[in-house]
């Protein structure tokens, strides 16, 4: 069998993979998404759909996916399928005076930076939804954050890279790769592709292929749960979180029960556009075991009660699950890998792969192209871990 030779080989037909496929095609590099499934079959396709700058902290993070916001509201324009884009804004609300105080240095931060932040007081929060619990005292919003299908958009990104001339290899698992002659040689189970530039974008199988090529990329799978319910009622118009999503996401003790802060427990709103709601979430290591632990399905359930004690009535469709890639600094790596020229890490973006995936693909671009970047990508290095871990 000959082999198939393409300029970029992107590895990985999840949200990243298709970015990067989209933007770099953009630049008129021939382009080749390999992908060992379907297209977005992984964890693009078990997550939901946020693009938010609420939860980032204030500067370099929540910058960065400020301007990911911005793109992909582009995109909304561009692309040739609809993603079911939608820019409502988003909401977190408070339980005590100690998340109230916290949540006003938190917008005044933002703020300060220029981002779209307010506070919410108890009308704020009535007007907002009438089936919120009546003892939360408070919140804060964020004008900007936005909504969209990841399925649809995996699909509308492809779509739209396909007039550039970029393929795909569905049903194509890469079993080995080496660095010969300038070039990547990467074996597969349909024979031998050549590229002169790879981009890992395999979320949490990307140390599996780093491997490979002897690299050691340290994020790990982390696993998280999220409920779908029949939406029927109005129950709230935009996404809704509690104040202690943050605690749980960047590891901080709260006071709850002890299954909610064993599993990281934390109430996460959507309301979709097929008028159901997804409820989440949660937040543990337990390598790549998919069963169900329903401890973690009803700790959510509890928690989202606790906001919202009408939904208790209404009726769960499903329970899925899904594998966050995490880094220890929850920073993603975007970056290129020393000594390997041409070799491009895009992955670890936990549970913002949705809302960075424009902003990762138009970065990794950049670097091929060898233009300056959008925005700094030292924090995004790969360099920054060593064998361990970050750096001190």
């Amino acid at each position: 069998m000959n082999p198939t030779h393409t300029e970029v080989a992107v590895l990985g037909g999840g949200m990243e993979g298709c970015a990067v496929a989209y933007y770099t095609a953009k630049l008129g590099y021939e382009v080749t998404v390999i992908e060992r499934g379907e297209l977005a079959c992984g964890t693009s396709s078990h997550c939901d759909g946020n693009i938010l700058v609420i939860d980032k902290e204030p500067g370099f993070d929540s910058q960065m996916t400020y301007k990911s916001q911005q793109l992909i509201d582009q995109l909304a324009k561009e692309l040739p399928l609809d993603f079911e884009y939608r820019q409502p804004g988003s909401i977190l609300v408070c339980e005590t005076e100690e998340e109230m105080i916290a949540a006003e240095q938190w917008v005044a931060r933002q703020k300060n930076v220029g981002l779209p932040f307010r506070m919410l007081d108890r009308a704020d929060l009535s007007n907002e939804s009438k089936y919120l619990a009546d003892d939360l005292l408070g919140g804060l919003e964020c004008a900007s954050d936005s909504t969209v299908n990841p399925y649809r958009l995996a699909y509308a990104l492809f779509e739209g890279a396909k007039p550039y001339g970029a393929k795909l290899m569905t049903f194509t698992t890469v079993k080995n790769m080496k660095y010969s002659q300038e070039q990547y040689v990467i074996e597969t189970n349909k024979g031998q592709i050549h590229a002169k530039y790879v981009v890992n974008c395999c979320g949490v199988w990307a140390p599996a292929v780093g491997e490979m090529m002897g690299l050691n990329i340290p994020i790990k799978p982390r696993k998280g749960y999220i409920l779908v319910a029949s939406r029927q009622v109005p129950v709230s118009p935009r996404k809704v979180m509690e104040f202690g999503y943050l605690m749980s996401k960047f590891g901080k003790s709260r006071q709850v029960d002890e299954d909610i802060e064993k599993y990281g427990v934390a109430l996460v709103f959507e309301p979709t556009e097929s008028q159901n709601f997804l409820l989440g979430s949660s937040r543990e290591f337990v390598g790549f075991e998919t069963k169900m632990n329903w401890k973690v399905i009803q700790a959510i359930a509890r928690r989202c009660i606790r906001f919202y004690p009408k939904i208790a009535d209404m009726n769960l469709l499903r329970v899925y699950s899904g594998f966050r890639p995490w880094t220890k600094d929850h920073f993603p790596i975007v970056s290129p890998v020393e000594p390997y020229p041409g070799y491009f890490i895009a992955a670890g973006h936990e549970g913002d792969g949705i809302g960075l995936s424009a902003i990762t693909g138009k970065i990794i671009s950049e670097m091929i192209a060898e233009k300056p970047t959008t925005i700094d990508t030292a924090r995004l290095s790969y360099d920054r871990f060593d064998k361990e871990g970050v750096r001190p």
